[in-house]
């Protein structure tokens, strides 16, 4: 970690240029049109002939393709290093796509563990019924990933990871799992393409919950991939156009106006999550704080720079209740990456993942708390937690 706590990046004026700079729209705009359109028409046999045998990029379906949507989609590929990317209805609709786009009946993915509970969810009750097998394994742990990949269809890797935030080193777990042949894939939420980059370690396809930090301002529901061509065809030919989860015009012309501040808004969250999470770090009522920037983990190298998304565990003398219920400017409310400071509790949260005890299958002590740092003055945000923390005392 620097000493300024700043981010490190020399690509970061290369990033806010891709953001802020468009190719000229109609009439001038600055701003992209909404082709708020559900199919788009030909002017002849022989147009509309060459478009479905693939010889022109004109428009057919918005459930397939959309030239808003294609706006977002080149803008995300170019941040992320990537020859292409796709837009989704939801992050879920980019996991389901891409992972039944790539596997089928008899395969095994090998994933991290504490990835994001619906992720796991899916892994747990849906897969199985594909005839999918699913193996978790501590990414941190290079050797143990080496042993389970013979025989593995897909790598599928979040680093940092939900709840503990533990990270992975993505060049190495690339290159193992490329001698065997396996392909990878990485949930890239939590740092956003302003702060870690897979592409460029070698993982073949990013994942993002566009609602998070690309989109910025809670209030669209989307999700994104990245990757080859050839990675994003083949799952465009197995699986994209039949599952229905295609991005919106509008919800793409929201997520291209939150990518113009996420650069701005990427250092803000950084700046401020790592300030009050060493604050709490240090504070009698907090006993561990579960941040990248605090933990000498393995993908460090990788890391660019922190989001405002991290947790901590109380100290037995606190009752979780009674902070969650005395926070005000933090809402409490699940999801993350907007403006907001929220907070959520891991005893009611995780308990969806499966059954009553499913935080300690998480490895979570049902203590913890998990913050997301917003927008806010960090004076104030400190001062509502130091209350919380010291109101709640059993």
């Amino acid at each position: 970690m620097p000493d300024d706590h700043s981010p490190r990046d020399s690509t970061a004026d290369r990033l806010r240029t891709i953001v802020a700079h468009d190719e000229p729209h109609p009439m001038g705009a600055v701003v992209p049109p909404i082709y708020q359109s559900s199919l788009f028409t030909f002017p002849s046999y022989d147009e509309l002939g060459a478009r479905f045998r693939g010889e022109s990029t004109h428009a057919v379906y918005s459930r397939v393709d959309n030239p808003t949507t294609g706006e977002f989609e080149r803008k995300l590929a170019a941040l992320e290093s990537a020859e292409a990317a796709r837009g989704f209805a939801s992050g879920m609709g980019a996991v389901s796509t891409t992972i039944l786009g790539l596997c089928g009946s008899g395969d095994r993915i090998l994933c991290v563990r504490h990835v994001y509970p619906d992720t796991y969810r899916m892994m747990l009750k849906m897969l199985p019924r594909f005839g999918i097998a699913v193996e978790f394994v501590d990414g941190g742990d290079a050797d143990a990933v080496a042993r389970a990949l013979p025989g593995a269809r897909l790598l599928y890797l979040e680093s940092p990871t939900s709840w503990v935030f533990e990270t992975q080193d993505l060049p190495r777990l690339a290159a193992l799992a490329r001698a065997a042949g396996v392909i990878t894939v990485i949930d890239n939420s939590w740092a956003s393409p302003i702060f870690q980059r897979p592409i460029e370690h070698g993982i073949d396809l990013v994942l993002h919950s566009a609602s998070k930090y690309l989109g910025g301002h809670s209030d669209v529901v989307a999700g994104a991939l990245a990757g080859s061509r050839a990675l994003l065809a083949r799952i465009d030919d197995l699986a994209f156009p039949y599952l229905g989860a295609k991005l919106s015009p509008f919800d793409a012309w929201l997520l291209i106006r939150g990518l113009r501040t996420l650069p701005l808004r990427m250092r803000r969250h950084h700046e401020s999550g790592l300030e009050l999470a060493g604050r709490l770090a240090r504070h009698r009522s907090v006993t561990r704080v579960h941040h990248p920037a605090f933990a000498n983990g393995p993908g460090l190298a990788t890391l660019s720079g922190w989001s405002g998304l991290f947790t901590i565990e109380l100290a037995p003398s606190i009752d979780v209740r009674r902070f969650c219920d005395a926070l005000t400017l933090f809402k409490l409310g699940v999801s993350w990456g907007g403006h907001e400071s929220l907070a959520i509790p891991a005893l009611l949260t995780l308990q969806q993942a499966s059954g009553p005890n499913s935080f300690r299958d998480f490895g979570v002590s049902p203590r913890t708390v998990r913050l997301h740092i917003g927008l806010e003055e960090i004076e104030d945000l400190w001062r509502e937690l130091e209350q919380a923390l010291g109101g709640a005392e059993d």
